[in-house]
C-alpha cells in the first residue's frame, strides 16, 4: 500500500495529537518520585533505565494511533515492547519512543521528549514528530510537505558569526577518541570560517537532533562500535524525517542513508549516526571517522 500525500498529512496530525497527549501525561509526573527499573540491552545506562511513565506514555500513544494503524494497515515498533517484526511485514510502521531521554526525565533535567516516526518497509522516514514537554516545542515533518516548529515552516538557518556546536549526550565524553575528536572539530570550525567551537552534553537523541538545527552551524554524531547501543531505530526515525524536510543532513557515519529498518537488530551501533546542519560539516566529520578508524 502506497500512502498518498493526503494519507500522510492525516497520519501526521494523528501522530501530533498522540505526542502532545503523551507530553501532558509525562509532564504530570515530572516532579514526582519515580519507580526506576533496569531493562538491560545496550551498554549505556541511558538505554537501560525505564519508568512506569515510559510504559504509560507508550500505551497512550498506541491507543491513540490504533484506529489509524488498522485503517492503513501499519505496523508498530515501540521502545517499551518486544520487536514484533511487523516492520518487516507491513509497508509502513510506527517507530515510537514514548520518552526519549528517560535518564534526563528521571533526573528532572531538560533533554527528554516524545518521539513518533513513521517509516516505510525500505527504511525511509516519512513522518517525524518530536515534542519537548518542558519547553512546549513541537517539531514536525511529513515527507514532501516540509518541516515545522510549533506550526511555523522551519528550515535550517545558521546564525551569523556563530561557533560550530557539537551537541551530544554525556556518554561521548567517555569515548576513547573524544579528545582527538574535539581537536578535529575545532580544526573544522576554523577551516569553515566559523567563530570558534562550543559543546553541549545533556540530551537524549531526539532533542539533541533538534538542538543541532536550533544551534546551527552544529553537529551530533556517534561512531560505529561492536557493542550493542549507539541509539535505536526509534531514537532517530522521527528526526531523520525532520532533517530531510528542513534541508539538513542525517546519515550514518559513512555518509550513507540511515538503516532505519535494520534486519538483525534495533540498535544503530553497526554504522553509527551523523547529524549536521549542513553537508559541508557532515563531509568533514565522515573524514574524521575514517581517520580515527585507521
Amino acid at each position: 500500500m502506497q500512502l498518498s500525500d493526503q494519507d500522510l498529512a492525516a497520519l501526521g496530525e494523528a501522530a501530533t495529537s498522540a505526542a502532545l497527549k503523551a507530553g501532558e501525561l509525562i509532564s504530570s509526573y515530572s516532579s514526582k518520585k519515580l519507580n526506576v527499573e533496569n531493562k538491560g540491552g545496550a551498554d549505556s545506562l541511558a538505554s537501560q533505565v525505564v519508568t512506569e511513565v515510559d510504559l504509560m506514555a507508550q500505551e497512550l500513544i498506541l491507543e491513540m494511533l490504533e484506529k489509524y494503524s488498522k485503517l492503513f494497515d501499519l505496523g508498530t515498533l515501540g521502545e517499551e515492547s518486544p520487536d514484533n517484526h511487523e516492520r518487516f511485514e507491513k509497508d509502513y510502521f510506527w517507530c515510537i519512543d514514548p520518552i526519549d531521554g528517560t535518564l534526563a526525565f528521571i533526573n528532572q533535567q531538560h533533554g527528554y521528549a516524545v518521539s513518533i516516526g513513521l517509516v516505510s518497509k525500505s527504511g525511509e522516514p516519512v513522518i517525524g514528530v518530536i515534542f519537548d514537554p518542558l519547553e512546549k516545542i513541537l517539531y514536525k515533518a511529513v515527507k514532501g510537505q516540509g518541516a515545522f516548529r510549533n506550526g511555523r515552516k522551519w528550515t535550517v538557518q545558521p546564525a551569523e558569526g556563530a561557533p560550530l556546536y557539537l551537541v551530544s549526550d554525556s556518554s561521548f565524553q567517555d569515548h576513547p577518541s573524544f579528545n582527538e575528536s574535539i581537536s578535529e572539530l575545532k580544526a573544522i570550525s576554523e577551516d569553515l570560517g566559523y567563530n570558534g567551537f562550543e559543546t553541549q552534553f545533556k540530551g537524549g537523541a531526539a532533542l539533541n537532533a533538534c538542538w543541532v538545527l536550533e544551534k546551527a552551524p552544529a553537529c551530533y554524531f556517534k561512531y560505529p562500535k561492536k557493542k550493542q547501543g549507539g541509539g535505536s531505530l526509534w531514537d532517530y526515525a522521527a528526526s531523520a524525517c525532520i532533517y530531510s524536510e528542513a534541508g539538513a543532513w542525517a546519515s550514518n557515519m559513512h555518509g550513507e542513508p540511515l538503516d532505519l529498518n535494520r534486519k538483525d537488530s534495533t540498535f544503530m551501533n553497526h554504522e553509527g549516526i551523523l547529524y549536521a546542519s549542513a553537508k559541508e560539516i557532515a563531509d568533514r566529520i565522515t573524514q574524521i571517522g575514517a581517520k580515527l578508524k585507521q
